[in-house]
């Protein structure tokens, strides 16, 4: 694997997040396979990783991802295939992808953490997905660190281009 640089800043944050005892979770419409050494280096459990999952056929070439993910689509999802990958979940969590059948991709993760008795969550994002997830997330930040995107910027609860802000707040209310 090549090397990346994480965006600076972030390490720091999800430190100070972790001093707090806020549990931190990664969402994302990328792989899983590239996201977990991220998780890793910033001591996130993989457990508390949404992703999707890259598939390769006997040959080891590409053959696609698996649709049941939820992070694998921001739109409408047939409810039976998203049964079956989450088969694990308590009967009280697939009670409520039933409930919540059209609440897909991001704000669908967003809603079973809810449902799982998470309080106050906030979704930190620069995209358009991840706006999609507040609610049921409380609320959004826009992140423009990497990349500005104006209708993400226009509609974010709080934008900030630095994580150091972020971190900087956490200080201030402890």
């Amino acid at each position: 694997m090549r090397d990346f640089q994480l965006t600076p800043g972030i390490r720091q944050l999800i430190n100070a997040l972790h001093k707090r005892g806020t549990d931190v979770y990664l969402v994302s419409g990328g792989f899983r396979r590239l996201i977990c050494p991220v998780a890793d280096i910033l001591g996130i459990d993989r457990k508390r990783i949404y992703a999707n999952e890259i598939l390769f056929d006997k040959n080891k070439n590409y053959a696609g991802f698996d649709e049941n993910e939820l992070t694998s689509d921001s739109g409408s999802k047939d409810l039976e295939k998203m049964e079956l990958k989450f088969k694990e979940l308590t009967y009280f969590d697939r009670d409520y992808l039933i409930e919540n059948q059209s609440n897909v991709g991001k704000p669908a993760v967003m809603g079973l953490l809810k449902k799982q008795g998470y309080k106050n969550l906030v979704m930190v994002g620069d995209g358009a997905t991840d706006l999609e997830a507040s609610p049921p997330a409380d609320a959004f930040i826009g992140f423009g660190g990497n990349q500005i995107r104006e209708a993400v910027r226009a509609r974010a609860d709080w934008y900030v281009t630095d994580f150091e802000v972020l971190r900087k707040e956490l200080e201030k209310n402890q």
